[in-house]
């Protein structure tokens, strides 16, 4: 084999070189099941396959959604980060290819030659006005990357930018979770308020009852007072619904950005909001394929391994390659011919001798990094596991409270009524008909509370899911 043939194989052979450590993903640091009490909760439906129009019925909740995917800022940073991502990444991929460059010259000089200092000129020396004109085409530094210094610099690079789309994606399932969460907690409030100022209602004619009652000698002051208390007490907690339905309302108009173009659709009851179908929880080795997040730390997981590469690369010589071919004359005039041709090539090498230890140090906050990036790859998994367990036990236990509640309500409505019976039969006292109806309010106020949670709850097990990652768009 010829000997220019032998020394291409063996820089090949070099090229070939690997030193980024292979990518592995790491075991998963969790029980390959959820906990065995939930797994009866199994549902028909995939949360990954199923988009956020479909898991949404409510019209409003679906305009004010896409309205914050649209128009919410942080989304916005989060859109643009991919692009910044995307532009590192391409200049980045660009040092792994020679760059062409044109140079064009025309230089005119003129020199004095002279016998010496206060010396006429010598004969036979003459100075005078020269031209030197050249176009050449060349490659300037191109690292030839036998140690893949350059294409690991490209994987860290392109590992980055997958995780920022990934990042961008969990961003945005988050931000559909908090925009669903915060109206349906506005639409509980709403229920609630309503509750309350029928509650203000009822507690203002029995003030005027009571009153009535006081002025014509049947009731005491006490029964007096004590519905003026309740009425109170009712007054007190409707200012804070109002308060917190403020509140609420604000949040919503933050995380959507803008306000919506079109009249905004009637909404839903909540018992009507999500789909009735249950959701399959599946396994926990699934979340590493649904979930964003943990595919942005996979990511950038792999982007800290072939940044160990860089920092391996860095003990071995770097070459780079120079080169360049054109024409060059005297004259402008027929400078583009064969007798004008120039050409030049020359390789470089450069190996620091002794650095302080600068390139070991290197290496070490590499592998560190990469260390790190393995512990928050897990730690991910480990935090998606218990996001899912947890909205799971919600789904089971919340049901249960939403059953005894109703039933509680039911009871205590009966024992109200009966009160008021009794009570105009002259066989119970007004107390006890006071005690009657505030247990009613409460066990109402928090059976719409527990309902709101239950529906809360159920978002966010669609969002620990990776609700919609692999439907199609939609």
């Amino acid at each position: 084999m010829p000997r220019g043939l032998l020394i291409i194989a063996a820089a090949l052979l070099v090229a070939g070189c690997q030193l980024a450590p292979e990518h592995d993903r790491p075991a998963l640091p969790t029980r390959e099941h959820y906990p065995g009490a939930l797994e009866p909760q199994q549902g028909p439906l995939v949360a990954s396959d199923i988009t956020w129009h479909e898991f949404f019925l409510d019209q409003r909740l679906r305009m004010l959604i896409g309205t914050a995917l649209e128009y919410n800022r942080e989304m916005r940073v989060a859109v643009l980060r991919i692009e910044e991502a995307r532009g590192q990444f391409r200049v980045s991929n660009a040092e792994r290819y020679p760059t062409l460059g044109l140079d064009a010259r025309a230089v005119r000089s003129q020199s004095t030659i002279s016998g010496g200092a206060g010396a006429p000129a010598s004969p036979g020396l003459s100075g005078g006005i020269s031209e030197r004109y050249s176009v050449e085409v060349g490659v300037t530094a191109f690292e030839l990357d036998f140690w893949g210094r350059v294409r690991n610099l490209s994987e860290a690079a392109r590992a980055q930018y997958l995780a920022t789309v990934q990042a961008q994606r969990a961003f945005r399932l988050s931000l559909i979770g908090d925009v669903a969460s915060t109206y349906m907690a506005i639409r509980a409030a709403e229920q609630r308020l309503e509750l309350a100022l029928s509650t203000v209602e009822n507690r203002r004619d029995q003030v005027r009852i009571s009153k009535v009652r006081l002025d014509a000698g049947i009731a005491s002051a006490l029964e007096y007072n004590q519905a003026k208390a309740l009425l109170a007490q009712a007054e007190t907690q409707l200012s804070e619904l109002r308060l917190l339905l403020a509140r609420q309302s604000n949040y919503l108009r933050l995380l959507v950005g803008a306000v919506p173009d079109a009249p905004p659709p009637q909404p839903r009851a909540l018992s009507e909001q999500l789909l009735e179908a249950a959701l399959a929880a599946g396994l926990p080795s699934e979340l590493l394929y649904n979930r964003p997040d943990i595919i942005a730390a996979e990511e950038r997981l792999r982007a800290a391994r072939a940044n160990v590469g860089v920092a391996r690369a860095a003990f071995f010589p770097r070459i780079s390659l120079t080169g360049s071919a054109g024409y060059a004359s005297a004259e402008l005039d027929g400078l583009i011919s064969g007798e004008n041709r120039i050409w030049s090539i020359g390789p470089a090498i450069s190996l620091p001798i002794f650095d302080f230890g600068g390139r070991r140090a290197n290496l070490t906050v590499a592998e560190a990094r990469e260390n790190i990036a393995v512990a928050e790859y897990e730690r991910a998994v480990q935090a998606a596991f218990r996001e899912v367990a947890d909205a799971l036990a919600g789904r089971r236990y919340l049901a249960e409270q939403v059953q005894r509640q109703q039933g509680n309500v039911r009871t205590l409505r009966n024992i109200a009524e009966l009160a008021g019976d009794r009570y105009d039969e002259g066989v119970v006292n007004f107390l006890q008909v006071l005690d009657a109806e505030r247990s009613l309010f409460a066990a109402e106020q928090a059976l719409l509370q527990t309902r709101r949670a239950q529906l809360e709850n159920l978002v966010a097990l669609y969002v620990a899911l990776g609700g919609g990652s692999t439907a199609s768009a939609r």
